[in-house]
């Protein structure tokens, strides 16, 4: 025991939805448990989130709001998005195990939801559903409910983005669902937690890890962990060698992660003998770019056209984000678009792009057109100068989606024929024609809401090694973990949804192993 600073049934790195969620089943079974978090405070990518949405279909939430949906209409619409890229059992395991995580969850008064439809992104897909009935979110928590989490959740995006107050009257949001988490769990004795502490290396014995390494303020201490280690902690998105290593596009400069998603828990587990998968791949978004040089997660788009380098429309500008951005990596990859490309719009709204969620609020107009962001001109051909394409392509795009605007119908990329594509339109095609003058364009870059890829585990969240076989002692869940998802985005929420509900099986899983063993 000489070696050991402490001990703990359980430790959970990370306190982003997953990390949040493990820590919260482990206190609730009787587990001692250690919840630590890299950075200043609590709640991860989770805690930026403007919904904080999880994507549980034919959850108890969902079921009183009157769905009729089913998990095997939802499993058979997964299964037909995502593919044979995933172990069908861990797709299975998520699909199923949200609605059970809802009910367990809703035991506790202090945890509560409402539907937040939001319509399935693969809206042609078997079984997709248009009404969003599979999306639910956290309800809003007034703040003088757990005044001491004020400041100890992260976020909203402004605070740490634009140096904005934190909200003094509701958690809502991302921000809900992590707060609500963190009251529901006790602090005392055995379960604890801790801020500014990250997790760098993993301790085995045997074959198993039976504990971990822990740094705070430069200082190290060696935990044992009796049960096992849950890690939680996020993507990688903002550690740029791993970026490049694993050839992710971009840079952590655009990513909407924390700033402490920097991969040390992947990195750790890596040495421990993990397996990984889909490190080349993140939840990818179109990115409006601020004055401050970084291209921010972007949707809701009331109007506007992307172009190309040849000034020519190349994408649905309102399909789903992830599809949207991947569509646009794509263009990139094959050299027909840069790193900045632009949205072409009318003076509809006095200059103002057709954004209505930023993610990070808009700075003032003039910083835009000071920083060549926002370009005007009174007609086409002016406008092609300005941003560079030529002045034939870019009249010509223009005065062909007019004419799809007209007919209500986009004949090039089928804008509009998915119920997302309209989620925002009332309904109707998002087709806005482009003809009142002056004309104008906004610069936007690639975004991500943080990487995908991570530890490969079975479908109780338990790591893997290079072999296929089960590393004792050791979980993964979150963006940590290789998503379920493959290399397709489903539904809002799934990010989500998927930390919440691995990290609970995990949990429980190594609940029944007892200590120091393996439950089969």
């Amino acid at each position: 025991m000489a070696q050991w600073d402490t001990e703990t049934d359980v430790l959970v790195a990370g306190s982003g939805a997953g990390g949040a969620t493990g820590a919260y089943t482990a206190a609730r079974e009787g587990l001692e448990v250690l919840l630590v978090e890299a950075t200043d405070r609590f709640g991860g990518t989770t805690a930026y989130s403007a919904g904080g949405g999880m994507w549980f279909p034919a959850n108890p939430v969902l079921t009183r709001a009157g769905t009729d949906d089913t998990v095997e209409d939802a499993l058979e619409y997964y299964r037909a998005v995502v593919g044979d890229r995933t172990p069908a059992p861990l797709q299975e395991a998520f699909v199923r195990g949200g609605a059970p995580l809802i009910e367990y969850l809703e035991r506790d008064e202090g945890l509560r939801f409402r539907p937040l439809p939001w319509p399935d992104y693969f809206g042609t897909a078997p079984k997709a559903r248009a009404d969003g009935m599979r999306h639910i979110c956290a309800k809003p928590l007034r703040v003088s409910a757990a005044p001491e989490l004020r400041e100890l959740v992260r976020g909203p995006l402004d605070v740490d983005r634009r140096g904005a107050a934190v909200p003094e009257d509701y958690f809502v949001g991302g921000r809900a669902l992590i707060a609500r988490l963190l009251a529901a769990t006790p602090v005392g004795p055995r379960a604890q937690r801790r801020l500014g502490t990250a997790l760098v290396e993993l301790v085995l014995e045997g074959g198993r890890v039976c504990g971990a390494v822990l740094e705070c303020d430069g200082v190290r201490t060696r935990v044992r962990t009796r049960r096992g280690v849950l890690l939680a902690a996020g993507g990688f998105e903002h550690n740029d060698e791993l970026r490049a290593r694993y050839r992710v596009p971009g840079s952590s400069r655009d990513t909407m992660g924390p700033s402490g998603n920097r991969g040390l828990a992947h990195l750790a587990g890596i040495a421990a003998g993990a397996d990984t998968d889909l490190m080349d791949q993140a939840w990818w978004s179109p990115g409006l770019t601020h004055p401050d040089g970084r291209s921010a997660f972007a949707l809701w788009f009331t109007g506007g056209i992307f172009v190309d380098a040849d000034g020519r429309r190349f994408v649905n500008e309102s399909a789903a984000y992830d599809r949207l951005g991947r569509e646009i990596l794509t263009a990139q990859a094959a050299g027909r678009v840069g790193q900045r490309y632009w949205m072409i719009y009318d003076d509809a709204d006095g200059g103002i792009p057709p954004v209505k969620a930023t993610n990070v609020s808009m700075a003032a107009a003039q910083e835009y057109r000071a920083a060549g962001l926002w370009r005007s001109a009174e007609t086409l051909a002016g406008l092609a100068a300005e941003i560079g394409v030529p002045a034939a392509n870019l009249r010509e795009t223009v005065a062909r989606f007019n004419d799809f605007a007209a007919r209500g119908v986009d004949e090039d990329f089928g804008r509009g024929e998915e119920p997302y594509d309209r989620a925002f339109s009332g309904g109707r095609p998002p087709l806005y024609p482009i003809r009142r003058a002056p004309f104008h364009a906004a610069a936007f870059g690639v975004s991500d809401l943080g990487t995908k890829g991570g530890l490969r585990t079975d479908a109780h969240g338990r790591v893997l090694d290079t072999t296929g076989a089960v590393i004792p002692g050791l979980y993964a869940a979150g963006n940590t973990m290789a998503a379920p998802s493959g290399t397709v985005y489903p539904g809002g929420g799934n990010p989500i949804g998927t930390s919440m509900v691995f990290a609970h099986r995990a949990v429980c899983h190594l609940r029944d192993a007892g200590p120091g063993h393996q439950a089969p």
